[in-house]
């Protein structure tokens, strides 16, 4: 198996969900002072951790999804104000890099549902229970 198709330890999960934890604190205290954050809502929907813990990256999304790439850009540049606060509300050995990253899986969700719901899709799911309740 390949390094980058390697599923994330225990210990790697473990370590994002605490950073989750720990940064929704911090954005929910503090008072970013970026211009393209005022008044932006985020959603952190998952932290992913280096193996070694030194680098996370954070999949994240403004509600509404309005003014994606301008958030996304503007949530690293304070990066290195967030680390310096979630240092103070981890006990980890090493405070990791911070990397956002827009998560862009509602869109698949909402791009898969699509595709289940077209009529030609629909039609072909029907037909495939009604043979199974045939036999």
């Amino acid at each position: 198996m390949s390094k980058k198709n390697k599923m994330p330890s225990q210990r790697q999960l473990r370590a994002g969900e605490l950073v989750r934890h720990a940064l929704v604190d911090v954005l929910a205290r503090e008072d970013l002072r970026d211009p393209d954050l005022k008044d932006v809502s985020l959603t952190i929907t998952e932290v992913r951790c280096a193996p070694d813990l030194r680098h996370a990256r954070i999949f994240c999304i403004p509600l509404g999804g309005k003014d994606l790439d301008t958030v996304i850009k503007a949530m690293n540049r304070c990066a290195p104000f967030l680390r310096g606060r979630l240092g103070r509300e981890i006990d980890m050995k090493f405070t990791p890099q911070l990397a956002f990253r827009a998560d862009n899986s509602f869109d698949q969700a909402g791009h898969i549902s699509d595709l289940l719901h077209r009529p030609d899709v629909a039609r072909d799911l029907a037909n495939d229970h009604s043979s199974e309740d045939e036999g």
